[in-house]
């Protein structure tokens, strides 16, 4: 992959501007629309739904239009779609890959799933595949009528969806299942559902589902090199360990897509790091002549969450007030590349911050930063918005 040549060094300065310009954070860089969002980072992160419309409001030129024209992408003209992706996680992406999404990540976590759910209605005694087959199909051939709908609305039309079962029996987990739960959970897995419009506002957790837009079936391997291609040419360079994270493949996957990429390894303060062809030269601001950049950033934002070895732009010893114990990260401040805080916002509306010790920034940076967190309040309005995943800075300004 590195075609024999001296492998050039990009350091942590030449990544965080091209971070700054290809994560359209960056004033010059900033987008047009949601769908140039959504192509610039290839997915959005959307088990919060709110991170979805916060992410984006986060890089457009008219941030104002961040509801309005992120809910027409998703449900008017459907040219984002929210389903499941890399590392079983829902995330928001542009249509057009939904195909390469379902070939490279779906298929494999779907089989699983699908046989996760026949052994629990198993061990429980409910019905056989043969029925789960007929009620899936029933339900299906519902939501093609109906275009969108709740599960409880799908229940009306068939309702052996409701059936329930114990889960786990016996165990201090036992719980009780229905199959509508946990079917559609895997119908969309398989990529025969999305998520649709919520119930509430664009914060809210309780959605419809509608039928998955139509797609080739693709060949896996090629669907993983797409895939891996997209994504390393708007956040590489990145290590092996950072790919195998972020798709959530095995490293024969990774490597294996790397090869037929052609892609191109260079030397990274951590080690080999990989871009795809044509991408070791500086980018433009690479040298420093783009102007600093702040920015505010949601809980789960693709970019803060975008590689695993995050220290070149997010110092060890600020994680523990910035993430959750299971790895999410809370509402991040960011300076020219950097994270150097996290904010919230409290109940009366108000976008509080704060810059953590130990990260040098001067009052020109403040200043900038206010006037993010003042953009953000103005387009935001009255919708109050509370992450999913809390974290200790996030819940003590909210507080």
């Amino acid at each position: 992959m590195s075609g024999g040549t001296a492998r050039r060094h990009i350091g942590g300065a030449e990544r965080r501007a091209r971070l700054g310009l290809r994560h359209r954070l960056a004033p010059e860089a900033r987008a047009a629309s949601p769908e140039q969002v959504a192509e610039a980072l290839v997915a959005l992160h959307g088990t919060d739904p709110a991170t979805v419309f916060l992410a984006v409001g986060a890089r457009l030129a008219e941030p104002g239009k961040t509801v309005a024209e992120t809910e027409r992408a998703l449900y008017g003209d459907r040219t984002l779609v929210r389903m499941h992706g890399m590392r079983h996680t829902v995330f928001v992406f542009p249509t057009g890959l939904t195909a390469v999404v379902h070939a490279s990540t779906g298929i494999a976590v779907a089989a699983r799933e699908r046989a996760a759910l026949l052994k629990d209605m198993a061990k429980a005694g409910a019905p056989d595949a043969a029925w789960l087959a007929e009620v899936e199909a029933s339900a299906l051939a519902a939501l093609a009528r109906r275009g969108e709908a709740t599960a409880a609305e799908l229940a009306e039309d068939e309702p052996r969806l409701r059936t329930q079962f114990v889960y786990a029996a016996g165990k201090s987990y036992e719980g009780v299942h229905t199959v509508s739960t946990r079917l559609l959970k895997v119908l969309g897995v398989e990529g025969k559902v999305v998520r649709g419009r919520p119930l509430g506002s664009w914060t809210s957790s309780q959605f419809r589902w509608a039928p998955a837009p139509p797609h080739p079936q693709l060949d896996v391997a090629a669907a993983q090199a797409d895939l891996l291609r997209r994504w390393l040419a708007v956040c590489g360079p990145a290590t092996e360990a950072d790919l195998k994270w972020w798709t959530g493949w095995r490293v024969t996957e990774v490597r294996r897509a790397l090869g037929a990429i052609g892609a191109r390894e260079v030397t990274l303060d951590e080690g080999t790091g990989y871009v795809v062809a044509g991408d070791e030269d500086a980018p433009a601001g690479a040298a420093g002549s783009a102007e600093p950049w702040a920015a505010l950033l949601p809980a789960l934002d693709p970019t803060a969450m975008g590689w695993q070895q995050r220290d070149w732009y997010l110092a060890p010893e600020l994680r523990p007030a910035l993430f959750d114990r299971s790895g999410n990260v809370g509402p991040t401040v960011w300076w020219d590349g950097r994270v150097v805080g996290g904010w919230a916002q409290r109940p009366d509306g108000e976008i509080v911050w704060r810059i953590l010790d130990g990260t040098g920034v001067d009052r020109d940076a403040e200043a900038a930063i206010a006037a993010e967190a003042e953009r953000l309040r103005e387009w935001a309005g009255r919708t109050r918005v509370t992450p999913r995943f809390r974290t200790p800075l996030e819940r003590e300004l909210a507080s």
